[in-house]
């Protein structure tokens, strides 16, 4: 990236004033992709963990699956699902508080007596979907938050910031070089003045 600038005290004092703010600003977003990349990596574990989970799970009831025949898929749904928000290293995630179901009332004569299991079973796996879905969520979210926040470190760190050193030692030189000009032209002068004035005498 090629920073415009011109050769004089007023650019030179902006540009200091920007490579400052952007070494300032370094370390904090070097903390913020640290922390925003130890989060991914938590919320990747806990949809992995809940992944097995589901699968001991459904593996458990494997014995059992003939007599989900004669389950009623109605005696129970999803109502709702009550969400908060949060902020990890200064991005908002929705967070998982509670599903909450809503149950059909249904006769114990009439019906299987494995019921009544039979629905916390579902809630349990329904929870588990649920909660895995959250986490998936919130690790999308948080890398997506993570690459941006790499972008800009790597965009201070390799363009900006070498960048502003340069065109200062660039403004520095030129203002160096237009004083020792300076200094050379009035020593001439001065030298003439002195040979003109000896002339006379």
């Amino acid at each position: 990236m090629a920073i415009k600038f011109q050769y004089n005290k007023t650019a030179l004092q902006s540009l200091n004033k920007q490579l400052n703010m952007r070494t300032k600003a370094l370390p904090t977003i070097k903390n913020k992709e640290a922390a925003l990349r130890l989060e991914v990596k938590k919320a990747k574990d806990k949809t992995v963990e809940l992944e097995r989970k589901l699968n001991i799970e459904i593996e458990s009831h494997a014995d059992n699956a003939g007599m989900w025949n004669e389950f009623i898929p109605n005696l129970i749904a999803i109502s709702d699902v009550q969400i908060a928000t949060k902020k990890i290293a200064g991005v908002k995630i929705p967070v998982l508080e509670q599903v909450i179901f809503k149950e059909e009332e249904f006769s114990l004569f009439d019906q299987p007596k494995w019921f009544p299991k039979g629905i916390s079973m579902v809630k349990e796996l329904a929870g588990i979907v649920t909660e895995k879905e959250f986490f998936m969520r919130k690790m999308v979210l948080l890398d997506h938050a993570r690459r941006k926040t790499t972008q800009k470190v790597n965009l201070y760190e390799k363009v900006q910031i070498p960048g502003y050193q340069d065109a200062i030692l660039k403004i520095k030189r030129f203002l160096e070089d237009e004083e020792n000009l300076s200094k050379s032209a009035q020593k001439i002068v001065k030298k003439r003045q002195q040979q003109k004035v000896e002339e006379t005498t």
